[in-house]
């Protein structure tokens, strides 16, 4: 009986052995070898031979084929530029150049690909154009060839760019400026109305604004960077904060059972995510990055002052600290949060003795914000007159922060 178990227990261990020898050759077999492609082929546009009026265009079309790797990669793209053919120096490593003798060669387009092909957007083309060349205002070309290529980022594994293709373009003149800063939005339960209506239309009624922060640098191409929020949330408060207006798949969410911890929601399309949550009543300060997406939720502990009423008095309507009320935002709780539209008729002449421009007030001289900075800005107590700019504009201003921001209309 002995042996006959000695046996049988034999049989199994080589049974065993031989499906493990078998399962690890399949397992090498089914393991594709990466290759090292050197290039891949982008075809060249059928309007090539025509010309793109960028002026009048909404997209750019444009195809390749996948780097050969071996497999069905999982690649990202982004289209690059030049206006001679050669891709040496990118504008970003030009401008990263402290000794400025690096002169920029090409362009990369900021929109990410994940297919290949790409509808470009041509105000973002021609704005690529503008920061490669640096025409002046009357000396744009009316006509200017174009050498366009892909970049294929196989992320940790290899970089490759596609063979250039030729197009033919009318470019027109585009302001350089840095981006702005990039803002999301708080909706929720103790938001506003806390009626959740995430939509354009919801802003300053269900949704706030975050503010970007005074002194800090933003990219100047994406306008990522830290943003900021201080507001009163109420015991059991749920909320989320957006992206983009009217999209929920790209938002930071709740972790379920953890009161201010924070999960990224980066476009994932199954159901509805959890919402941030709130255990206990109080004053929180919100941070999030927008380039990382960073959130970090923590008690606010300075002191805090509630107002019935601010004001925004100013050169334009002659310094009346009692007009311009502004409207506050949060209806079911403590409110921090205010907004109006105004009308600039003109720039305020910042270069006087006594300057000109506008502060937030609460109504009457004894407490006012002012700052530096326009359209966005911190303002302290008894600041500085803010130097606003012709035009119309949406504005909002947390009275906790001083921080304020207007949207141009």
């Amino acid at each position: 009986m002995k042996n006959m178990k000695t046996m049988i227990k034999s049989a199994l261990l080589l049974i065993c052995g031989l499906s493990l020898w078998a399962s690890c050759a399949d397992d090498r077999d089914s393991n594709p070898t990466i290759q090292r492609p050197t290039s891949f082929p982008m075809n060249t546009p059928a309007y090539a031979t025509s010309e793109i009026d960028l002026a009048t265009s909404n997209t750019l079309h444009f195809t390749w084929s996948q780097p050969e790797f071996g497999f069905p990669a999982k690649v990202n793209y982004q289209l690059q530029v030049s206006l001679t053919g050669n891709f040496t120096t990118s504008v970003d490593e030009a401008e990263a150049d402290k000794s400025g003798t690096k002169v920029a060669d090409y362009n990369e387009l900021a929109s990410v690909y994940t297919v290949c092909e790409a509808n470009a957007n041509a105000a973002d083309f021609a704005k690529a154009l503008q920061q490669l060349a640096h025409w002046a205002e009357d000396a744009v070309p009316a006509h200017q060839t174009v050498y366009v290529r892909t970049k294929a980022i196989y992320t940790n594994v290899d970089t490759v760019y596609s063979n250039q293709v030729q197009i033919k373009v009318a470019p027109y003149y585009i302001e350089l400026k840095d981006a702005a800063p990039i803002i999301w939005y708080l909706i929720g339960s103790s938001i506003g109305d806390g009626l959740w209506a995430n939509s354009a239309d919801g802003l300053g009624v269900s949704v706030i604004p975050m503010y970007a922060i005074t002194g800090n640098t933003y990219d100047k191409k994406t306008g990522t960077g830290d943003i900021e929020y201080i507001g009163y949330f109420p015991a059991g408060a749920e909320f989320k904060i957006l992206k983009t207006l009217g999209d929920w798949e790209h938002a930071i969410c709740g972790v379920d059972g953890k009161p201010l911890e924070t999960t990224v929601r980066n476009g994932d399309k199954s159901g509805d995510w959890k919402n941030i949550t709130v255990a206990m009543a109080g004053y929180y300060h919100i941070s999030l990055n927008t380039a990382t997406m960073k959130c970090t939720i923590q008690p606010h502990t300075g002191t805090v002052h509630t107002y019935t009423t601010i004001t925004m008095p100013g050169t334009y309507q002659g310094w009346k600290e009692t007009q311009n009320a502004m409207t506050a935002i949060n209806t079911t709780v403590e409110n921090h949060d205010w907004t109006t539209s105004v009308s600039f008729p003109a720039d305020a002449n910042s270069a006087l003795k006594d300057p000109e421009g506008m502060k937030f007030a609460n109504g009457s001289w004894a407490v006012n914000w002012g700052g530096e900075g326009f359209p966005y800005g911190t303002g302290i107590a008894g600041g500085a007159n803010i130097p606003y700019k012709k035009g119309t504009y949406k504005v909002y201003f947390n009275d906790i922060l001083g921080a304020y921001s207007f949207v141009a209309q």
